[in-house]
Order: C-alpha cells, then structure tokens, then sequence
C-alpha cells in the first residue's frame, strides 16, 4: 500500500479507531483527500485497504494511504479521533515537525483535553467538535457505520476562528456538519449526555436503551440534577429536566447500541471516563458542588478499568 504521496491529500486522519475508520471512509467516498498517520511502530506492518460498511449496509474496500509523525511537516489539516487519554501523547511526536499554520481538529469524547494541546502547540490554530454518529471497529481496519448523528465544529483558539471551511468539507462527506462559535455550550451539553449513559452502560453492561427502563430512572433524575447544578455554575442556562430528557431521547434512538465505554470495557481497554465524568467532577469541585451519584460511577468504573 502506498505512504504519503508528494502532494499530500487534504485531510491527515490521527487515530484509526471506530469514528475515525468511519470518518476516513467517508472522507474518502466524498472525494477529499484522506491519509492515515499511524505510529512508526507500523512502518513495516501491512497497511491493508479499509473494510468498510456503509449505512446501507453496502461494502466497501478503500485504499487510503498511511503516513507516519515524520510526515508532518506535509500535513495541510490535522483531524485528531483518538480516545481521549491518547490525545496528548499521539500528538507530542508531532512537536516541532507540525506548520504553525496547520489546523488542529479535536472531536473525541469528554472536555479539558484540549487546554494541553493549546500548551504542546500554542501557534496553531485549534477547533474542537462534537459528533454523535455511531461506529463500530470489527477487524484489523474493518469498520461499519452504525448510525448518522449530527456534527458540530468550533474554534478553540483564536487562530481557529479562521477555519469555518473545515465544517463545510465535513459536511460534503457526513451530510452535515456545521460551525459554531460557541462551541463550549455543545461540548457541555455532549459531555452531559455520556456522563448519563456512557457510564451506566458500561457499568451495568447493558445497550442504551436498557436506561429507558424503570430500573434506571432514580439514577438517571439524580445525575441529572447533579449535571443541571454544574452546568448552572458553569454559566449555561439549563435544567435537570431538560438534560434528563436529551439523555432518555439518545437512548432511545440509539437503543442496540453498545456505548463507546461499554465497547472499551468489553474490549478489555482503558475509557474515557477521566475525560468524561473526571472533568465534571474537577468542574464541580472547583464550584464546591456535591456530585455524589457521578463520583461513585466514577469510581466504580475506574477501579473496574483498573
């Protein structure tokens, strides 16, 4: 299979995990320009096509070429889906190798990730987004697209304020994908959401729609009202009611599936959760807010992770 090419395509894809298999395949079938950064440990590992299955259910071999952090300095776009707490580490190989002018795009689960990037690259421009499309990885490179959700990008930094584009080619490859400047307020509300179902599914080891059911309504109303006191603090303007309903709302739209942190544990690898109810308990602690319900789910998947 071949690396990178001269002419480097568009779009450099770090972390070729569920979403980002999907999202390099579709990428690709929209006509842009897709590499895969892999780690140099790869160099002499077989690069097969991706195996991927669309919405529909229709198959599809793509050969999309890969690149490794030696290849940055060619890089026109960064799209970083690595899992949360391979964020930082994925991109320090880059230091130094990356043009200050080359976007950097975040769009993983959980919050505060994205102020250690600023630190490891301060000049260049930064946009973090939030994704609710659904994913699945089976083989080695084989992965399905289990579900079409909405997709929001925003900039972190000033530089990134710049960079709207970037939505609209996400766009032509998800059906859509849209820009928005206050993009903290998606992110809160995304992080919410997991912080009701992510841990819950993974804990318990049921599907999302399992959480519709009466078995899980008490902890579902208390981790909503402890989210809405946050969220409060934090300056946006919701209720415990409202984040309850969005949360009861995903999980009955995506009611076979498996959470990404359930998917983890199953796998036998390490979650998010530090990036997803660890940020909300740093936030809540920093507001001198009791967040009982969320520390012990905290808890009790770490300790399981463990």
């Amino acid at each position: 299979m071949p690396r990178c090419n001269m002419l480097p395509p568009l779009w450099t894809l770090l972390g070729a995990g569920a979403l980002g298999g999907v999202f390099a395949s579709l990428l690709t079938q929209s006509g842009q320009g897709v590499r895969l950064m892999v780690r140099d440990t790869q160099r002499s590992r077989l690069h097969p096509a991706i195996d991927f299955t669309a919405l529909d259910g229709t198959a599809h071999l793509l050969a999309i070429p890969r690149c490794f952090a030696s290849d940055a300095a060619t890089t026109k776009r960064l799209l970083v889906m690595t899992k949360a707490g391979q964020v930082v580490e994925a991109l320090r190989p880059l230091q130094g190798l990356l043009g200050r002018e080359v976007p950097i795009v975040l769009l993983h689960n959980g919050m505060g990730i994205a102020e250690r990037v600023a630190a490891l690259f301060p000049d260049n421009p930064l946009l973090v987004g939030v994704t609710s499309h659904g994913a699945m990885r089976g083989g080695h490179y084989t992965f399905r697209h289990t579900g079409k959700g909405e997709t929001w990008i925003g900039p972190f930094n000033e530089a990134g304020r710049e960079h709207a584009q970037i939505a609209l080619d996400l766009a032509k490859a998800l059906g859509q994908a849209e820009w928005d400047e206050q993009i903290p307020v998606r992110q809160w509300q995304k992080l919410a959401i997991n912080c009701m179902i992510n841990p819950l599914t993974a804990l318990y080891r049921v599907k999302n729609g399992e959480l519709s059911t009466p078995r899980f309504s008490d902890a579902l109303t208390q981790l909503s009202v402890e989210l809405a006191d946050v969220m409060q603090a934090e300056g946006m303007a919701v209720t415990a009611d409202e984040l309850l309903r969005r949360a009861l709302t995903v999980a009955e739209l995506t009611a076979d599936n498996s959470s990404s942190m359930l998917q983890d544990r199953e796998a036998g690898r390490s979650t998010e959760i530090e990036a997803i109810t660890g940020y909300l308990l740093a936030r809540a602690e920093h507001h001198g807010i009791a967040v009982p319900v969320n520390r012990s789910l905290f808890e009790a998947i770490s300790q399981k992770a463990g």
